[in-house]
């Protein structure tokens, strides 16, 4: 059964938007520093917030419209998030299978706490990987 059409426009909004506020979280964090030590409360909030908007593109992206774009092109297809990146890669929507997985894996920490330094990696990490996560609005056009 191939997915219904309004779940796609509903994932590509869904998407645009979730972009649109990580772009704006992305410009933000430019000014401020990303050692732990350095953050004040009002940074660390702005910090919190930037990595909750990172979380929820990646999850919106490759739990919902990747998903919904494989099962276009295969309405049969099944498997763990790995099978699907791994599809997603064969079908050109993603380049790189173990970049998507550190990009997963950094969604699923950002649950956590750490120590200063590893709150300093995390928030580099983060830092370095959003404009990967940016680049899908062009990418897929919306």
């Amino acid at each position: 059964m191939r997915p219904d059409p309004e779940l796609r426009k509903s994932f590509e909004e869904q998407l645009r938007k979730a972009l649109s506020y990580l772009a704006y979280s992305h410009k933000k964090i430019q000014k401020l520093p990303d050692s732990a030590k350095l953050l004040d409360e009002e940074s660390l909030e702005t910090w919190e917030s930037y990595c909750a908007r990172f979380s929820r593109v990646a999850d919106i992206f490759s739990m919902k419209y990747l998903r919904l774009l494989i099962l276009e092109e295969d309405p049969g297809f099944s498997g763990s998030f790995r099978d699907y990146m791994n599809k997603a890669a064969k079908l050109n929507l993603i380049d790189d299978v173990d970049l998507w997985l550190e990009i997963r894996g950094l969604r699923n920490l950002s649950a956590h706490e750490y120590a200063d330094d590893e709150m300093t990696a995390f928030l580099k990490q983060i830092k370095r990987y959003t404009p990967i996560l940016l680049n899908i609005k062009d990418k897929f056009g919306l």
